[in-house]
């Protein structure tokens, strides 16, 4: 577990703050900008989804998961949950 999170804080300070984060979703291969987002001993992922921002955070077995507030998740939006796992799941992949 430690050695987990050794190589997650090592990966994390080593990357620039914007990247892009491939995701395959509905049989195509898509790009989507990234920043990264520490917080002390803690970071979130800041990635851009059909011009709206999403926050993205490992929960506590180090699965990835969607920030979207309850104020904002009633709103009319574009977005698909769909989009947002498979963000997840390639964010899970990447961070292995």
């Amino acid at each position: 577990m430690i050695y987990r999170r050794l190589i997650t804080y090592t990966f994390a300070a080593l990357m620039t703050d914007d990247f892009d984060i491939p995701v395959t979703w509905k049989g195509e291969s898509l790009l989507f900008p990234a920043r990264l987002l520490q917080y002390g001993y803690s970071y979130k992922i800041e990635v851009e989804l059909q011009g709206e921002k999403y926050l993205f955070e490992p929960d506590e077995d180090r699965n990835w998961r969607a920030l979207v507030p309850f104020e904002e998740a009633h709103k009319a939006r574009n977005i698909q949950p769909a989009l947002l796992e498979a963000v997840a799941h390639s964010l899970g992949e990447i961070l292995k």
